[in-house]
């Protein structure tokens, strides 16, 4: 990444653990780092239940982590209680995954967009209103929306409307949970050419979290790449789909179908075997060594150093070191 670029945000050695039953820890992250620069979309993935989720809503705020430190801008996330460390809240936002859940049905498109508005007292009368139809026609909708309920949209246009709540307060970093995964396949692409269009237009950084790993290149300028709670490769998104270096990354990345049906037919296809182990008691040394296929003795001792093994390149794994 240039070095001219800021470092927006910055997640340092981040642990979220649940306690569940009598002393029983799910560990949903664990010892996460990495660094989010201003004006680029870092993508986040992983299968269901590795904890990318988790991740995001901790770096925003919604869980306090177990350890570690979320800087945003330079301020503690989490220890901030001066003025400028209220102000976060508007400066970061998240889109949520389900467009059908997220937005409240009692409550109509207007008074949805405005909440935040209200909370951060921000705009009056007129104006309110007003930022509430710039923002609808923004998202590709019409103010005509505004007096409608969330029931009387398509999935597609409820996503819009959860983008546009986002917008309204003018935050600089966005946070979108799997924004696309409860959407139909011909609206994904429209959604997230839309994010992408916003993001120029407003000056705008995403963390993009997301199990589809052709949507995430679509649209990420960086990738890191989580399994089990931990964080397995990190490097751009170029480099990624032409070079994966974790064992966990090129099994993915070979699931992707191909639409030459010559090169399908040729290509190798790595297959996984196994289920995911419980995040309740992870394997030792390295979590992904009992699916892995090139699995050696030091996987079950050691957990792998994340190292940067290629320029710009990092990951988490014996065989490079």
């Amino acid at each position: 990444m240039p070095a001219e670029r800021k470092k927006l945000v910055e997640v340092k050695r981040l642990r979220k653990h649940f306690t569940i039953g009598k002393g029983l820890l799910l560990q949903a992250a664990n010892d996460i780092s990495f660094d989010i620069y201003q004006g680029e979309t870092f993508g986040l993935v992983g299968e269901s239940g590795c904890g990318k989720s988790t991740t995001g809503r901790t770096i925003i705020g919604l869980y306090q982590p177990t350890s570690g430190e979320v800087l945003y801008d330079g301020h503690d996330v989490h220890m901030d209680k001066s003025r400028e460390g209220k102000s976060l809240t508007r400066r970061m936002q998240m889109i949520f995954q389900d467009p059908y859940a997220s937005l409240n049905p009692r409550m109509t498109v207007a008074d949805i967009i405005a909440e935040g508005l209200y909370l951060n007292d921000m705009y009056k009368g007129r104006q309110r209103l007003q930022r509430v139809y710039d923002m609808l026609e923004l998202v590709g909708l019409r103010k005509e929306h505004a007096n409608r309920f969330p029931h009387e949209f398509s999935g597609g246009q409820r996503q819009r409307i959860g983008i546009a709540r986002a917008l309204a307060v003018d935050p600089e970093f966005i946070i979108a949970d799997e924004p696309i995964s409860a959407l139909d396949v011909s609206v994904q692409a429209q959604v997230v050419n839309l994010m992408k269009q916003l993001q120029r237009e407003q000056n705008l950084t995403y963390l993009f979290i997301a199990h589809d790993l052709a949507m995430v290149k679509h649209i990420s300028d960086r990738i890191g790449v989580m399994y089990l709670g931990n964080l397995v490769e990190l490097t751009t998104s170029e480099r990624l789909y032409q070079d994966p270096k974790h064992p966990y990354t090129q099994a993915l990345l070979s699931a992707i179908p191909v639409p030459d049906p010559d090169l399908e037919r040729e290509r190798e296809r790595i297959i996984i075997q196994g289920d995911v182990p419980s995040p309740v008691n992870p394997p030792s040394g390295c979590v992904f060594r009992t699916r892995c296929p090139v699995a050696k003795p030091v996987c079950s001792e050691q957990k792998p150093e994340w190292q940067e093994v290629a320029p710009q390149h990092f990951a988490a794994c014996h065989l490079y070191q």
